[in-house]
């Protein structure tokens, strides 16, 4: 976990390395692409579970290379020796998608309504 704060809590970005081998893959089964593979078995694969700023910072300024949001997850990653982050994403929660896409997420490659795996989430990948 990184948290960010002045004189209080402003933010916070929370995730943990995913190895080939562990559990982390829970919850991921059938939702990623062989290609992720190989960054897991050399763990250079991390799983970022939340990013929590506040709402002005998921409207303002997104784009913004010195954006909360942006910042957090770059460090987080950076960090840990990451190459390559994954999250989970509510295939309903627009907002959401809306956000981490514009904090640098993208889809997987190949992923459009017609061949996106079935089931409530979408993975979203971020390259460092």
């Amino acid at each position: 976990m990184l948290i960010a704060e002045t004189t209080a809590l402003t933010g916070c970005a929370h995730g943990f390395p995913v190895h080939g081998d562990g559990p982390g893959w829970e919850g991921f089964d059938g939702y990623l692409p062989g290609r992720l593979l190989r960054p897991a078995a050399s763990g250079r694969l991390f799983l970022i579970s939340g990013i929590h700023v506040p709402s002005r910072v998921r409207r303002q300024n997104q784009d913004r290379a010195w954006n909360l949001a942006r910042r957090l997850q770059k460090r987080l990653l950076t960090d840990h020796g990451a190459a390559v982050a994954v999250t989970l994403v509510n295939r309903s929660d627009h907002r959401a998608v809306e956000a981490l896409r514009s904090w640098g997420w993208r889809y997987v490659d190949g992923d459009t309504p017609r061949t996106a795996p079935l089931g409530p989430f979408r993975v979203l990948v971020l390259e460092i």
